[in-house]
């Protein structure tokens, strides 16, 4: 039975076996160690790490996950270890649970259009005898939704904010041919159950910051932003605040409509409605969310802190864009909405 080692960015150790027929995730969870994970098919990326030492095979992969292989670049849930393995994983400890994530199941409470392919979708915790009703989780994160009936799992930001009556709020794009897409415009109605894991991730507000903040939402990685914004409205929060909502198209722009209500609660907030390929009338910005980030830069008296969460091409270009103007790594923060 070989024996896995994971070394932490921050110099933490964690040494655990694992079974012949486990890859390492699974062998981690089976010693109560639960790093970031999302799909466990090999898809989002989400477990990528690198073997430093020791010999492995490795299970299929989703097409352009893996850049690194010849370097050692595995994830974790397709990483079959043939002897003992030294791996190093690109976060700190503090991204290590040592319990278990909890697991509920759910019921769908309602199924809307929101703008142009994409749903929302509001889920409804049942009662757990050790949960309670709360739907408890941290703006910004996000729960792991299954398919009734598969294993297929896939990972959304919540919305909402945190509540005692077990609400869930999802934006969700509808993509061709896939998996959860197609239940979701072909099979799911209202009062369907399914099981929700998490919460999960740690793309969270620093609000011991001082600095001003850009938050940066692509397509429904406006779902954490959102979600963000309004606990930000609770609180009346008064530090300057960019929003910029990104999209290729008007008609991508989802939730748009709930701008009047953010701008009313947070008077200190500035609105960029950002599209790369506009129509003729279109009067917001146009370009991507990396030039309205640019152009935001330029006229800013300090660097903001910078929060973005979308698909991984936009995600790169903001930090490519950020770095550019001078914000240190440090400030930027970001998750990626995976397209499968």
């Amino acid at each position: 039975m070989p024996d896995i080692t994971l070394l932490t960015r921050d110099g933490a150790r964690f040494d655990f076996p694992c079974a012949e027929a486990d890859s390492v995730l699974e062998a981690a969870e089976t010693a109560g160690l639960f790093v970031p994970a999302m799909c466990h098919e090999g898809t989002c990326g989400a477990c990528h790490a690198r073997v430093a030492e020791g010999a492995f095979a490795l299970d299929p992969v989703g097409d352009g996950v893996l850049t690194d292989a010849a370097e050692g670049g595995v994830l974790l849930c397709r990483c079959r270890p043939e002897a003992d393995l030294v791996i190093d994983l690109p976060y700190g400890q503090a991204d290590i649970h040592r319990h278990r994530i909890p697991l509920r199941d759910a019921t769908i409470a309602s199924l809307a259009p929101a703008g142009s392919g994409a749903v929302a979708m509001s889920l409804t915790l049942v009662p757990d005898p050790e949960a309670g009703t709360a739907a408890d989780f941290v703006p910004g994160q996000y729960m792991e939704l299954s398919i009734p009936g598969t294993t297929i799992r896939r990972a959304y930001s919540m919305a909402n904010l945190p509540n005692w009556d077990g609400r869930l709020d999802f934006l969700i794009r509808l993509l061709p041919d896939g998996a959860f897409s197609t239940w979701l415009a072909e099979t799911a109605r209202p009062g369907d159950r399914l099981q929700v894991r998490g919460p999960l991730g740690r793309f969270l507000l620093d609000e011991t910051s001082p600095r001003p903040r850009c938050l940066i939402g692509g397509g429904c990685g406006f779902a954490p932003i959102l979600s963000m914004l309004r606990h930000l409205a609770e609180f009346q929060d008064e530090v300057p605040t960019t929003l910029i909502l990104a999209a290729n198209r008007a008609e991508e722009l989802f939730a748009a409509d709930l701008i009047p209500e953010l701008r009313a609660a947070l008077p200190k907030l500035t609105v960029m409605l950002c599209v790369w390929h506009p129509i003729v009338d279109w009067t917001g910005f146009r370009g991507s969310a990396a030039d309205a980030l640019g152009a935001t830069l330029n006229r800013a008296e300090e660097p903001p802190d910078i929060y973005v969460c979308g698909p991984p091409g936009l995600v790169a270009a903001v930090t490519t864009a950020a770095a550019m103007h001078g914000v240190p790594l440090d400030s930027v923060f970001s998750e990626q909405v995976q397209p499968r």
